[in-house]
């Protein structure tokens, strides 16, 4: 099994995700890869966001304080060109999507990466 996760979450982006789950449920993440803000991952209330056979789930996130695993989506062609890096989800200050559950929150989450050896 592969010690090194493919996913993580910084400290203030778990601290996130718990304000938002303590709202909306149970939630995902779908990283797109598309143009504008499908470069950044998206946070839905689970299963809002339909994933298919274009779709890769990439973790299941423990996050202290939710009772549930967060899952990661990732497009398929995305991820062909990430599949070398661990992909680490932060909260910055400034506006994200409309789309995702972080927007009215002043910030939004962003995928920062890092090589792994293959």
């Amino acid at each position: 099994m592969d010690a090194t996760p493919r996913v993580e979450l910084t400290p203030a982006a778990a601290e996130l995700v718990r304000r938002l789950r303590d709202v909306h449920g149970p939630l995902m993440f779908h990283q797109s890869g598309g143009c504008c803000d499908g470069s950044a991952p998206m946070c839905y209330p689970e299963g809002e966001f339909r994933t298919g056979g274009s779709d890769v789930l990439l973790a299941e996130l423990d996050v202290d304080g939710v009772d549930e695993p967060v899952t990661f989506w990732m497009a398929k062609n995305q991820y062909e060109l990430w599949s070398h890096t661990r992909l680490i989800v932060d909260v910055v200050a400034g506006r994200g999507s409309g789309f995702s559950l972080e927007a009215p929150e002043g910030v939004r989450f962003l995928t920062r990466s890092r090589l792994v050896g293959g």
